[in-house]
């Protein structure tokens, strides 16, 4: 999709989008189109089924529903494709509809929902939704809290963005006024929901659905859950198939948990691995061991981090604002429910993390080829 069919279709959207989308957006879209080989996109699909049969060994935490909008990060190499993470509330789903048909996506995306809460409720009648996060309209994807509204009211939900202090506990449930909310679509980065107590009550009564749950992230994205996936040892006493252990030695690398006994041989290693937060989100924290400064490395050897064997970017080239060709480094979000791609997204950039502030940068669509 180019620069003008992009500008169509962000207008299309109409003026509350619009309105939502300021100075601080202008790198949100790279305007380009990414190709990636056949053989990535089979490679990643192999993961991602891979990690179910994981997933389904270990049977972590009790859940009805299945959880929406995992988002599987990968980087692309000669090499192949590497699991970076797993999220368990992947951004960028809804922006993302706009550079392909978005009426076939949503009406995709309205399946899941619909399938959350007939697994979790059966037949009862789901009539009001609310899309919750701390401060929403403060959000850098606040402009996709919207696009997610305007779906569920063109589906025949009652819609509504809210903090998850506009939800007000009573006897049946959780209101937002007189409006008894059904479903939480949870965009929270407290992925436990610990400081939101009154969430949990609801959960645990099932007084609301809450999807994505702690629940979810548990089984799927905690950034330790990268040390098993990574670990053939432990894969094979869980009883995972010899060809799913296979393919996730090939796309999932060496990950393990910091120790600050062995400060010393992390510091001698560093440009080998990347560290991460155990349980951050959004690059927060995250840095690659050849630029870390003695100062952070020290902060990290006494924190809740792991470390994942560097894993190469694949690059692309684009053409800045005034024409000129220039190379930034991309990621690539394949956007799963049920085990199943529904959607695949690029993140294009520079430095040592995705940041949607690099010129010619921002999300791309992907063309799988051949």
């Amino acid at each position: 999709m180019n620069r003008k069919q992009l500008d169509i279709a962000l207008h299309a959207q109409g003026d509350v989008f619009l309105s939502a989308m300021t100075l601080q957006h202008a790198h949100l879209y790279a305007g380009v189109t990414l190709d990636i080989s056949a053989d990535h996109h089979a490679q990643m699909q192999s993961v991602i089924a891979a990690v179910e049969e994981v997933v389904a060994k270990q049977a972590l935490g009790k859940t009805s529903s299945l959880g929406v909008f995992y988002g599987y990060d990968f980087h692309l190499n000669i090499d192949g494709a590497h699991l970076i993470e797993i999220n368990t509330n992947a951004g960028g789903a809804f922006l993302n509809t706009l550079l392909h048909d978005q009426a076939t996506m949503e009406a995709e995306f309205i399946i899941m929902f619909r399938n959350e809460w007939a697994l979790a409720r059966g037949d009862a009648e789901m009539r009001c939704v609310a899309i919750v996060d701390e401060q929403p309209q403060t959000q850098y994807l606040y402009p996709e809290f919207i696009l997610a509204q305007q779906m569920f009211t063109r589906a025949g939900y009652r819609a509504h963005i809210a903090a998850p202090e506009d939800l007000q506990p009573r006897s049946d449930g959780l209101y937002l006024g007189k409006e008894r909310v059904d479903l939480i679509y949870n965009r929270l980065t407290d992925f436990s929901l610990q400081t939101y107590p009154h969430l949990l009550a609801a959960s645990a009564q099932q007084q609301v659905l809450i999807t994505p749950s702690p629940e979810h992230y548990l089984r799927y994205a905690d950034k330790r859950k990268l040390v098993l996936l990574s670990d053939e040892k432990i894969l094979q006493d869980l009883g995972v198939s010899a060809d799913n252990i296979k393919v996730l030695k090939r796309g999932v690398p060496q990950t393990r948990l910091i120790a600050s006994q062995d400060a010393a041989t992390w510091w001698a290693e560093r440009k080998q691995w990347f560290f991460k937060p155990a349980s951050g989100y959004g690059s927060k924290g995250a840095y690659r061991g050849d630029k870390v400064t003695k100062r952070v490395f020290e902060e990290i050897m006494q924190s809740d981090y792991v470390a994942q064997r560097l894993a190469v970017p694949g690059e692309v080239e684009v053409r800045d604002d005034e024409g000129q060709p220039r190379k930034l480094k991309y990621d690539v979000r394949c956007y799963v429910y049920a085990g199943k791609i529904q959607l695949i997204a690029a993140r294009l950039y520079q430095g040592q993390t995705t940041n949607f502030r690099t010129p010619g940068g921002g999300f791309a669509k992907v063309s799988v080829q051949g």
